[in-house]
């Protein structure tokens, strides 16, 4: 049997995609050009905030003091999973040494970049998991300064709870700035901040195409597409559960795919059933979105067994992958192609998104088909090093002398050759590049 479609998506990611880089593009320009001013002047147009940009202590300490107690334990809880994850994954990277040939040493050394530029959205949504999940990492990571970003809600400020999420994760700045002026802000070093490093964050368009813009400069963790979820569910699936996780999922936006792959008929056609009347239940705004979403972009796919769901999954390669199958193992060791996986029932990708420990700051629009998401393995550069005793060097010399003629690089060969004649003033070397 050939996949089939019970519900096909009408539009994809890229269907309403505007170009939105000429203006991006002339907004950095005028920012780099007109620093602290230009973006001043660009927060009072886009954000219609003109109240204090780098955050004192005191502003802090007073957005803090208005967040509710159980809220604060709840960001802590969820800050201590995160860091906890972030200290393990840090601990798979380690300086190594190895002797590659005898005399010759080389290794490995995992450094921090010096600073971080952590984007938290803080428009339709308040992104405090956000904060949580970048501040976090960059600082388990060990960089020096980390600036925490956010736009400002107008005569209001950021939402307290991002103020505090981020403080306690260890930003070092807090910064009330959106969009395209944040991210230049960061990168350029305005408002007496070091330049960062690297950007990190989830953002709307503008924020992703200025990070495009950037990368080289600095480096980035990735460019975010809209959010989008694949469950695979066999017969044994809970419809009521995959339902309200593909609804959970949509709410996201208007052009956030969902998509729901399973061998089992009845369950596609209870789960179709029963999503419509779950978003009517929604808030307005979530409503919304998660009406458009499934509406124009998801797709529930029909296979004929197991293995041909899998693979569909990894055509998708979708940002968060839910498994409500039997034999969790065997999917385990099966999927190569999600930015993360929640094996059962008993996960979901809110709990990923907010408080598990895993990072929810993940690749879209198949990009996991070729990265995984943010760790803190984004923050640090992999630099190598090498050493050697004369003998040691002897035979990559003479080894390097040869490759370098044939290639065509006499300056490259003659650096092999000098070491030669000063190490090893008696012998005589081959080092051409004829046969």
């Amino acid at each position: 049997m050939a996949r089939e479609y019970l519900k096909t998506a009408t539009r994809t990611s890229g269907t309403d995609a505007s170009d939105v880089h000429e203006t991006v593009t002339r907004i950095l320009a005028e920012i780099e050009a007109g620093g602290d001013q230009a973006a001043l002047d660009y927060a009072a147009k886009f954000d219609r905030y003109e109240g204090s940009i780098v955050l004192s202590r005191a502003e802090i300490d007073a957005a803090i003091a208005r967040v509710p107690e159980k809220l604060r334990a709840d960001i802590r809880f969820a800050h201590a999973n995160v860091k906890r994850f972030a200290e393990a994954q840090k601990a798979t990277l380690r300086d190594i040494e190895i002797e590659v040939v005898p005399g010759l040493i080389a290794g490995q050394r995992p450094i921090p970049v010096s600073a971080a530029g952590c984007y938290v959205p803080g428009g339709r949504y308040s992104h405090i998991a956000s904060a949580i999940m970048t501040v976090t990492t960059a600082k388990v990571a060990g960089c020096k300064h980390i600036i925490a970003c956010s736009p400002p809600r107008p005569g209001v400020g950021i939402a307290p709870a991002i103020i505090y999420a981020a403080d306690i994760c260890g930003a070092d700045t807090i910064m009330a700035m959106g969009g395209v002026q944040g991210v230049a802000a960061m990168t350029f070093g305005l408002f007496g901040l070091p330049k960062v490093n690297i950007l990190v964050g989830p953002g709307n368009q503008f924020v992703a195409e200025a990070k495009r813009i950037l990368f080289g400069r600095v480096g980035i963790d990735m460019i975010a597409g809209p959010t989008d979820s694949l469950i695979l569910a066999d017969g044994g699936a809970d419809a009521e559960i995959v339902a309200a996780d593909l609804v959970g999922q949509a709410e996201h936006g208007y052009n956030s795919p969902v998509w729901l792959v399973t061998d089992d008929r009845p369950l596609a056609e209870a789960v179709m059933a029963r999503v419509p009347q779950l978003i009517a239940d929604l808030p307005e705004v979530n409503r919304d979105n998660a009406a458009a979403a499934w509406r124009d972009y998801a797709e529930v796919i029909l296979c004929a067994d197991r293995e041909e769901m899998a693979a569909t999954s990894d055509a998708y390669a979708p940002e968060h992958l839910t498994v409500q199958a039997a034999d969790l193992d065997w999917w385990l060791g099966r999927l190569t192609c999600y930015g993360s996986l929640f094996l059962g029932e008993e996960t979901t990708v809110a709990f990923g998104d907010k408080a598990s420990g895993t990072n929810h700051v993940l690749p879209t629009s198949g990009a996991a088909s070729y990265t995984g998401g943010l760790s803190v393995h984004k923050y640090m550069k992999i630099v190598t090093w090498q050493r050697a005793t004369r003998e040691g060097a002897k035979p990559v010399a003479e080894a390097t002398a040869r490759i370098s003629r044939l290639e065509g690089m006499e300056g490259h060969a003659r650096t092999a050759d000098i070491r030669l004649a000063k190490y090893f003033p008696g012998e005589t070397f081959d080092l051409s590049a004829d046969g």
